[in-house]
């Protein structure tokens, strides 16, 4: 089976598309396949069709919804295969488990990844660090689960995936600039930065592009660009590391060349 949650859902058997067109039938196998191989829970299926009150019918109903999946997995199967639909559609005790081969889920071969680039950073090893990092970001497709209805159990989890992708592609950025490719951040980052204007992590790699980059005017530029944002939105100053950029930028601190002052002095969390 490929599921492929990190952008437009894409479920596939036997390269037919397992798919459901309907809103909530479509919701039950997202949750699922983000699960793949984990068992959900009749509970936390009804919380995330129908929330905090669910009808009088939602067993009966959830029932029907994953009749209609394992309808959808047994067509793409087949007569001859020697799987059925409830070998792939598993039925627990307390609920319903999707059964997938490893790596098959794009949101599992991501995680993956990231695993693999938090130990090369650890390591020491920026370029390493870049190409996993890169490899990961490269499945994303577009906003994790665009096209299906979330509801409360879904929503976390799609958050938890959407800051998973911002913090890898926050230290992918900063191993490029480890390893002086400053010049050529500079485009991507004047986009990130316009898209999360709020982003700090964002503006303080922006800076240190254009000031590495020669662009020192620059650099001060995109501080006071976050500044007068920050302060219109929140009625805040810029954080502790970005100002302490700001001035290390001012008085042409050695250390912007070194890296010390990126991400605040941090590096990917294990």
């Amino acid at each position: 089976m490929d599921v492929r949650i990190l952008g437009p859902m894409a479920v596939e058997e036997q390269g037919r598309s397992i798919l459901p067109t309907a809103a909530k039938p479509r919701q039950v196998l997202a949750l699922l396949a983000l699960r793949g191989d984990h068992l959900v829970t009749v509970p936390t299926l009804t919380e995330e069709i129908w929330g905090e009150h669910p009808p009088r019918s939602a067993a009966t109903t959830l029932q029907t919804y994953i009749l209609q999946l394992r309808r959808l997995i047994g067509d793409a199967l087949g007569h001859g295969s020697a799987r059925s639909a409830k070998d792939v559609l598993v039925t627990r005790p307390s609920g319903y488990l999707l059964a997938v081969s490893p790596g098959t889920v794009d949101a599992a071969a991501f995680e993956a990844a990231v695993v693999q680039g938090r130990r090369a950073c650890a390591q020491g090893d920026p370029r390493a660090t870049s190409e996993l990092l890169g490899r990961a970001l490269a499945l994303w497709r577009g906003p994790a689960l665009v096209d299906v209805p979330v509801g409360p159990i879904l929503e976390l989890d799609v958050m938890a995936l959407e800051e998973a992708r911002m913090a890898a592609l926050e230290h992918r950025i900063e191993a490029d600039l480890n390893l002086g490719l400053h010049t050529q951040l500079v485009g991507e980052l004047r986009v990130l930065t316009r898209q999360y204007p709020m982003n700090e992590n964002l503006h303080r790699q922006l800076m240190t592009a254009f000031y590495r980059s020669g662009s020192v005017w620059r650099a001060l530029e995109a501080y006071q660009t976050l500044r007068g944002t920050l302060r219109d939105e929140l009625g805040l100053e810029p954080s502790a590391p970005v100002q302490r950029l700001h001035h290390a930028i001012l008085t042409a601190d050695p250390a912007i060349e070194e890296g010390d002052l990126l991400l605040g002095g941090d590096r990917l969390a294990a």
